[in-house]
């Protein structure tokens, strides 16, 4: 398959929190030859582009085009020494794309072990987990500009990266489709066990000196058993960002809070959203089949015949619950549509 065109298509089985709506057009492309007829095809009309669905809310019927981007292949472009730059199609699953630097003995991913979603949304969102972000080991990305049909190659400053954030998320972002990502690993393990949980699971597990597969295996434990299965009940997995206040706000949280967790960050201090959904009581809550996990409050999930719409209004609770008690204003991780 080059271009595949499927009119008033099901998105439902598209993305992960499993919705129903509806594409008025939708467009499969997988060669970077057939973007121009993918372009033709969505008739003058601006595209929105759909990866894995694993990032996305669904809250209507999409009246526009929407363009998938399947391409698959990973290459190594250069080794120096221990390091190697490798390049990997936009089309490609990230958790394999993950397990398969490891089979190779390539490092510096691991901490981002199983991760839902394609390769080309992980500089979209500046992907991160467990004290390691997507662009630590990013190293450029080429991407199709859907307005003027051409492409150009983006460097990490291009890319204005920030807490799962990028200039592809921010006014005008839409326009580009990411084909292919590249990173720089190495074969010299430089481990990331600063985060309390991951060190936790790992002595638990008697791995007093991990390598990068122990890691990546702790990784995939620690998701499994607390965040829900898409394929069994349908999530997008965490809704919410933590949230980056001052110092001055942190301290003063802490004065009434004190188990509030904290953590440093470039932009300031880190608080956790999960913690202060859970002390507002709704980890576990459920309104008909739109609910929130019972064993994570940062995961919205869809136990059946949920609409994008009652998410929504859970989630807009949720919100409005956290502001009234903390002064602090939760932002969704996935787009809303």
């Amino acid at each position: 398959m080059s271009l595949r065109i499927e009119d008033n298509a099901d998105l439902g089985a598209c993305t992960t929190f499993r919705v129903p709506a509806r594409a008025r057009r939708l467009i499969d492309v997988d060669e970077a030859e057939s973007l121009a007829r993918a372009l033709e095809a969505c008739g003058g009309e601006p595209p929105f582009v759909l990866g894995g669905g694993s990032n996305l809310l669904l809250t209507r019927d999409l009246d526009r085009p929407v363009l998938r981007w399947g391409a698959r292949g990973t290459r190594v472009l250069r080794e120096d020494g221990d390091d190697a730059l490798i390049e990997v199609e936009g089309g490609e699953d990230w958790p394999g794309f993950v397990r398969w630097t490891l089979d190779q003995g390539w490092f510096g991913l691991e901490n981002l072990s199983l991760i839902p979603g394609r390769v080309g949304a992980s500089p979209i969102q500046n992907i991160g987990a467990y004290g390691v972000e997507m662009r630590e080991r990013f190293a450029g990305l080429d991407a199709f500009d859907l307005q003027k049909g051409t492409r150009h190659t983006f460097d990490a400053d291009a890319c204005l990266f920030g807490y799962r954030d990028s200039l592809f998320k921010r006014a005008g972002g839409s326009r580009w489709l990411v084909l292919r990502v590249r990173y720089l690993l190495s074969r010299r393990p430089s481990l990331r066990l600063d985060y309390g949980e991951l060190r936790t699971e790992l002595a638990s597990a008697g791995h007093a000196d991990p390598g990068p597969r122990e890691v990546a295996d702790a990784v995939c434990r620690i998701r499994r058993a607390r965040l829900p299965d898409p394929a069994l009940i349908g999530n997008a997995g965490s809704f919410f960002k933590n949230p980056v206040v001052s110092p001055a706000v942190a301290d003063t949280l802490g004065e009434t809070e004190p188990d509030l967790p904290r953590h440093p960050s470039a932009a300031g201090v880190k608080l956790s959203a999960a913690w202060m959904i859970d002390r507002c009581g709704w980890r576990g809550h459920r309104d008909g089949d739109a609910g929130v996990h019972d064993r994570h409050a940062l995961v919205l999930v869809n136990h059946g015949n949920a609409t994008g719409e009652q998410l929504l209004r859970l989630a807009t609770r949720i919100v409005e619950s956290v502001q009234a008690r903390f002064d602090v204003r939760l932002e969704p991780e996935p787009v809303i549509l």
